[in-house]
């Protein structure tokens, strides 16, 4: 390559970057908008752990045929969230299945609206200290409000960040309850 095609290559490369670099500020200015309106719409979810943890369960309710905020979702949950089931397989052996909000929206989402999923909140235990929160939050699971009998018990471990402005979740592993593991009594409503 002689220094004319050289020259005329780092010319197009720096016009190019100029481009790029022009579309990396815009984009980041519309991210910081939709987080801001984001903040304005969803931000009364996110004040204390309490309010989290209703709208982490408000969000995902709904009778059949009713939509999801999946937005709220997404925005009760930490970009970096891991969402956790875990259970036996077929084979028997105990594991964890990892999903992010995200994938979580797109594998249940349908389902959830096209059946119907109610869960509802039976106790907490809050342990907080600083910025970061555990809730181990007992929980009942319902086609319908008007069925009386759940068809899923469990514990959902909530762990949440307060960014100074908001909780946030971070992660939620559960696991439903079972003949072999029922739910102990300090996890439940006190009668």
């Amino acid at each position: 390559m002689n220094s004319k095609m050289i020259e005329s290559l780092k010319a197009i490369i720096r016009k190019n970057l100029n481009i790029v670099c022009l579309c990396a500020i815009v984009l980041m200015v519309f991210q910081n908008l939709q987080a801001q309106e984001d903040h304005e719409k969803y931000g009364q979810y996110t004040k204390t752990i309490d309010s989290t943890i209703d709208a982490l369960y408000a969000v995902i309710s709904g009778e059949k045929g009713e939509a999801r905020d999946w937005d709220l979702m997404r925005y009760i949950y930490h970009p970096n969230a891991m969402l956790v089931a875990t259970g036996k397989n077929s084979q028997g052996q105990v594991g964890a299945r990892y999903v992010t909000p995200q994938t979580y929206v797109e594998r249940s989402g349908k389902w959830l609206v096209e059946n119907g999923f109610i869960e509802d909140e039976l106790h907490r235990v809050t342990e907080v200290f600083g910025n970061i929160a555990q809730v181990f939050s007992t929980y009942q699971s319902f086609k319908s409000k008007s069925d009386t009998e759940p068809f899923m018990r469990g514990i959902n471990g909530i762990q949440l960040l307060n960014t100074g402005d908001r909780w946030r979740i971070i992660n939620i592993f559960w696991m439903q309850e079972s003949e072999e593991f029922t739910i102990p009594e300090k996890y439940l409503p006190k009668s």
